[in-house]
């Protein structure tokens, strides 16, 4: 087969992992030269064009990257075979190379064997000699699908993957060009052969032949380059190639290390053998995703502004590489724990354990990073709160709380975030209990005993008790709450404030505003092409849509609702809104917002620069805007205002129109949310004088309550990612996902042996799933035990697996009732908890 018969996908695939696997490794990706700039005089011609080793082995040339001890085998075209029997979609794009890095284990040429971490059959038992393979295949795997996902932005930034391609009209030109650095030695042993066939026809007299023989066919070359630097050069086995985000994904088939992938380590030997095969994105298969990259390769001068000597380093140069190191590294210093005395390996790990601790402590503190954008680092709640200036939850004015909910009998106890001080700061929410005192006709509890003792006991003691007092006016509070719909599928982190909200609203009996900021997320997330715009053909609704992606916003909205309305709230007292359709209500206020606010405040507060488009810094306003009931006229008012028959219609100026007309403009209102929302509403606090009457009973200022973050499966610190699907468990996850990534990925704060456990027991604050034990556990006295038992290795709970099984029944359970409710709300469900209408009756 000639070189422009080999499918582009297979020549792309194996390009990037010619550069790939080495970087990996930390080894050179040729055993000879690789030029970097054209020589001038080969230029002119004054080279022989007989003898081209004049330019590539010209050792003080500074334009040279010398040549590394390792060289990629010849390439077996497997897909020959594979693909009449696989099939493009069945796995049929297939090739297999390796690399041989020498004896004594690969010590001597590459990075990884000479730390040690190749996998040695000779030294471990088959379990975990196959283990360790697994995992450098699958190391491997995951850096190759993050290159393909880099390449596959629209706009590729610094940082990201690029390739060219250049042409030469023949073999001996590319290689005058770029160095023989750039031929794997299936290609250096046909060049031999060429020469030698070349000499005997020049013996013979046949120069025409001679000189077609001693140049080649016309050839292409290679160029991968990776955060500035030069992943891969090499000789194409064929002269097409796609842009990488045309290549779905690379598998190392491994089934069978005889026949496909397989590693050999031993004192004699070191090789990797790698059988690939290439998924194809969904549009490769059609002729017009055939896309070709060239340049010419005569105009060639340079290799660009990249540095090239790295590939031939004995560095591991991808991050994938990296980690795999330090695993391995970890666990065989595990193993050397293991193998020491007990005494010296419960001294050496209390050691290592408390200067880790001092040093992570010290890092963490200073990396903390809380913002409206941003979660990261340890979080310190406490110093939140000095930093934001909130206030912290006491136990008074739990008390008060329970006053004016559990007493009336609107709930049977304080919600279990509330207990457990999940939710733990607050701004005004003692305003909140004193309203709701007096629209009971009850008196608060006295705060003799706060802090102390058994404060229920003390205050019923001290208080006697109060009839519940039916009210005759509406409530005098609402709450707001919101989300933006980023994904369709919203996770557990999700879900947390939206549970402790229909808790509030049962126990407050009072209206609820629930916002969906579709917005929000086309302005920071949404992406434009000019390939999605209409061009006048086909449906109207094709022919003439934009190039922009809001819609799929306005869609994710309509998905995120099912789930917020599968938490119970009460349908009478909750009106759901998109700002996309319900904005012109709260016009008038968010127009009165950006007449208070300057867009210096804007910009402190948020940290937007002139680069920022100007959506972003009017967007706050928005978020703010349902902070005041006259946002709501209709909703909040007391009926009479005319109200449209849904939000969609909801943008004119009917009705008061948020103009403070009616009694919804004096309505308090408390926000639940996460603490990172806070500095929205302290901009609104700021203002909101300007925004009501004078007798409103905060000044306007809304009340918020803070809830800690939830934390991802990963670890205890900052807060869980839906752009991370193993850091989460999904409201549409399956109940063997829940237990997988349960048993799979949620970090422990258990000891490594059974004995150290007895002897140590868990580190309770670090081990996710006791954490998220505390978050979705109701019975405070079973956690209560849990944690006895599981801190101090004993009991029935003693270990990090059966807290986990805990913890994936409790999910189970969870999500499983969660998807049955969401089950029966529609899409005209939705519609109805969106119509415009009175919630305060």
């Amino acid at each position: 087969m000639s070189n422009n018969e080999v499918p582009p996908i297979i020549t792309t695939a194996h390009l990037l992992l010619r550069g790939l696997v080495p970087a990996f490794l930390g080894c050179s990706i040729g055993s000879d030269d690789i030029l970097l700039q054209r020589n001038q005089d080969n230029n002119n011609g004054s080279s022989d064009s007989n003898d081209t080793s004049n330019t590539n082995n010209n050792s003080s040339n500074s334009n040279v990257a010398k040549g590394g001890a390792v060289q990629a085998s010849a390439f077996q075209m497997t897909y020959r075979k594979d693909l009449p029997k696989l099939g493009k979609d069945g796995g049929g794009y297939t090739g297999k190379l390796s690399w041989n890095l020498g004896k004594k284990w690969g010590s001597e040429n590459c990075a990884l064997g000479a730390s040690s971490c190749l996998p040695r059959e000779e030294e471990m038992t088959k379990e975990e000699f196959d283990t360790q393979c697994e995992q450098f295949w699958v190391a491997l795997e995951t850096a190759a699908a993050r290159l393909l996902a880099a390449s596959s932005k629209e706009e590729e930034e610094d940082g990201e993957i690029s390739m060219k391609k250049y042409d030469f009209d023949n073999e001996e030109s590319a290689l005058e060009a770029m160095g023989k650095g750039i031929m794997d030695a299936g290609q250096a042993g046909a060049r031999d052969k060429r020469q030698k066939k070349a000499l005997k026809a020049a013996k013979e007299g046949k120069e025409a032949e001679n000189a077609a023989m001693l140049k080649g066919e016309a050839s292409s070359v290679g160029h991968l380059i990776h955060n500035h630097n030069t992943l891969a050069v090499a000789l194409l086995h064929g002269t097409s190639l796609l842009p990488l985000s045309k290549l779905g994904a690379i598998r190392i088939l491994r089934s069978n290390p005889r026949a496909e992938s397989g590693i050999v380590c031993n004192k004699k030997k070191c090789e990797v053998v790698i059988k690939f095969s290439v998924v194809p994105a969904a549009a490769e298969g059609r002729e017009d995703a055939m896309m070709d990259i060239s340049v010419d390769g005569s105009s060639l001068e340079t290799l660009g502004n990249t540095n090239v000597t790295s590939c031939m380093s004995k560095e591991i140069r991808v991050k994938e590489g990296i980690d795999y190191q330090t695993s391995i590294q970890l666990q065989k210093r595990q193993k050397e724990m293991e193998a020491l005395s007990t005494k010296q390996k419960e001294e050496e790990q209390a050691a290592s354990a408390a200067a880790a601790a001092t040093a992570a402590t010290a890092k963490n503190d200073d990396e903390m990073v809380v913002t409206a954008f941003e979660v990261s680092g340890s979080i310190d709640y406490d110093k939140l709160i000095d930093k934001f200036g909130s206030k912290p939850l006491t136990p008074y004015l739990l008390r008060r709380l329970e006053n004016v909910t559990v007493k009336r009998g609107t709930v049977p106890f304080l919600h279990r975030f509330l207990r457990r001080e999940i939710f733990f700061s607050h701004r005004d929410i003692e305003k909140i209990c004193e309203l709701l005192e007096g629209w009971y006709g009850v008196p608060p509890p006295p705060p003799e005993d706060d802090g102390s003792g058994d404060t229920d006991t003390a205050a019923d003691a001290a208080t006697p008790a109060v009839a519940m007092k039916k009210p005759t006016t509406p409530c005098p509070i609402y709450l707001y709450t919101g989300r933006g719909p980023s994904s369709g599928a919203m996770h557990l982190g999700h879900l947390v404030p939206f549970l402790f909200t229909a808790w509030l609203q049962r126990a407050f009996q009072c209206p609820l505003v629930i916002q969906m900021t579709d917005d929000e997320k086309f302005l920071f997330k949404g992406e434009y092409s000019g390939e999605h715009s209409g061009d006048g053909r086909g449906e109207q609704q094709q022919a003439n849509r934009t190039g922009d992606n809001l819609d799929r916003f306005a869609n994710l909205t309509m998905e995120n609702a099912k789930d917020i309305i599968a938490c119970d709230f009460i349908k009478e007292k909750t009106f759901l809104f998109s700002d996309l359709d319900y904005v012109g209500r709260m016009y008038p206020n968010i127009v009165r917002i950006w007449k208070a606010v300057t867009v210096n405040q804007v910009n402190g507060i948020f940290g937007f620069d002139g680069g920022s488009n100007i959506g972003k810094i009017a967007f706050p306003a928005i978020q703010a805007a349902p902070s005041f009931g006259s946002s709501f006229p209709y909703v909040l008012g007391d009926g009479s205002a005319s109200g449209s028959s849904s939000s969609s219609n909801g943008g004119g100026s009917s009705g008061s129109g948020g103009l403070n007309r009616g009694s919804e403009s004096t309505l308090a209102c408390l926000i639940p949310c996460a603490i990172d929302q806070d500095p929205y509403f302290r901009l609104t606090r700021d203002i909101a004088h300007k925004l009501v009457p004078k007798h409103h009973p905060l000044q306007g200022k809304p009340s918020l309550i803070h809830s800690k973050f939830f934390p991802p499966l990963q670890g205890a610190q900052g807060k869980m990612s839906s752009s991370d699907a193993n850091s989460a468990v999904f409201l549409t996850d399956t109940p063997e996902d829940i237990e997988r990534k349960i048993k799979q990925h949620a970090f422990s704060g258990g000891q490594d042996t059974r004995k150290l456990q007895e002897l140590h027991g868990a580190n309770l604050d670090v081990d996710v799933s006791y954490q998220w034990l505390r978050f979705f556990l109701e019975d405070d006295e079973e956690l209560a035990r849990i944690g006895r038992e599981y801190g101090s290795g004993s009991g029935e709970f003693w270990s990090t697996g059966l807290v986990k099984a805990k913890l994936v029944g409790v999910l189970k359970e969870l999500v499983e009732e969660h998807q049955e409710r969401r089950g029966k709300v529609t899409e005209e469900v939705v519609r109805e908890w969106m119509t415009e209408r009175c919630i305060t009756k």
